[in-house]
């Protein structure tokens, strides 16, 4: 059973926010993404460890205090340009060692050799020999990792297939659209078959049709025990890939969890209903938007209502914006609002469910 944590951050002006929190001996939390092989998740080595990880770069923290546990299954990863996303996965790869704390891989130092043998890296910026072809640029990559020519060429053409390049690996890697280079990318990432995929943007610059295919290999990845964690600014489709989001904000874990976890810890923060009420009676009458507005503002969890200009030809459609805290209670009074004083409601929304609206929250309303 998956484990949910969130890493309450300490000053800088962050909200952790718990859910489900659950802990070893040690201390450290943990978290668990898709998954459906028991064996795996119930490794006593995590796949990933991050251990109270900083990073400074001159007098810019990039990471601070981070501490992250992962097992087999899908993780997206969130947070606005700065947030630390970056620094954070090149830490993961070993690209950069922490000031603070320790990553580790599979229980080996994240900077090790031992450790970068199970991870794949798909970053967000590509750098090619432009003058190659697909094929020539994988086959390449597998030589410089120590396989033989025949093996080289064997899982070249297994990856490229995987990834749905095997027709079009013959051409220069120059004349490639930007998603047939994250095809390629994500290849090199999987060539050796690791145990953590840590993947940057991967759903940039594909096509619809691509993005689905990259969404079930990502799910067939998992299945197979492979741990994945997915940075994406594409959170209507992570949330396609995944329930399993950790939230990064100011250098820190702010959050981990589904998205209606965490906005169910979120009780404090303001939440966006647009209502739509009949304007009047059939008798006519007084303005029954007036009255649910004052109505609603007398309610203890609302803090606030907009009146909104009425839509083209729905005049006799009032339309108000909600703002309240604490989503169940107040979707209770509403309810009980609603029918003792006969308020004709056409259309109830929430606004702020998606991802989006969580990250915003986290970031101090800044999405």
């Amino acid at each position: 059973m998956s484990e949910l944590s969130s890493i309450a951050a300490a000053g800088g002006g962050n909200r952790g926010v718990e859910k489900e929190f659950s802990r070893d001996p040690k201390g450290s939390a943990k978290t668990s993404g898709r998954s459906r092989d028991p064996a795996r998740q119930l490794l006593p080595t995590p796949v990933l460890l991050c251990q109270r990880v900083s990073k400074w770069y001159g007098p810019v923290i990039g990471v601070n205090q981070v501490t992250l546990e992962l097992r087999p299954g899908i993780t997206g990863l969130v947070g606005s340009n700065g947030a630390g996303k970056s620094t954070l996965m090149r830490l993961i790869t070993g690209h950069v060692r922490p000031d603070i704390g320790r990553v580790e891989v599979l229980g080996r130092d994240a900077w090790s050799a031992a450790a970068k043998r199970h991870i794949g890296y798909c970053p967000e910026v590509d750098s090619f020999y432009e003058e190659m072809s697909g094929r020539q640029f994988i086959e390449t990559m597998a030589r410089l990792s120590g396989y033989t020519s025949g093996e080289a060429r064997r899982r070249t053409g297994a990856v490229l297939e995987r990834v749905g390049m095997s027709g079009r690996a013959e051409r220069r890697l120059r004349g490639y659209s930007k998603g047939m280079r994250q095809r390629i990318k994500l290849a090199q990432a999987m060539l050796h078959d690791p145990e953590l995929l840590v993947l940057d943007e991967p759903l940039s610059g594909i096509d619809p049709v691509g993005r689905a295919e990259f969404i079930s290999l990502f799910r067939d990845l998992a299945d197979q025990g492979k741990c994945l964690l997915v940075s994406s600014h594409e959170l209507d489709e992570l949330q396609k890939l995944t329930d399993h989001v950790a939230v990064m904000a100011r250098g820190r874990i702010a959050a981990v969890g589904s998205v209606a976890q965490i906005r169910d810890r979120l009780d404090d923060h303001p939440l966006t209903v647009r209502v739509d009420v009949a304007r009047t009676t059939e008798e006519g009458g007084k303005d029954r938007r007036r009255e649910l507005a004052g109505a609603l503002l007398r309610l203890p969890d609302v803090v606030g209502v907009e009146l909104l200009d009425d839509a083209p030809g729905e005049e006799d459609v009032g339309r108000l914006l909600v703002r309240a805290r604490n989503p169940r209670t107040f979707f209770q009074d509403l309810t009980r609002l609603v029918l003792e004083e006969w308020f004709e409601v056409r259309r109830l929304q929430t606004l702020d469910e998606s991802a989006e609206a969580v990250l915003g929250y986290l970031l101090g309303g800044r999405g």
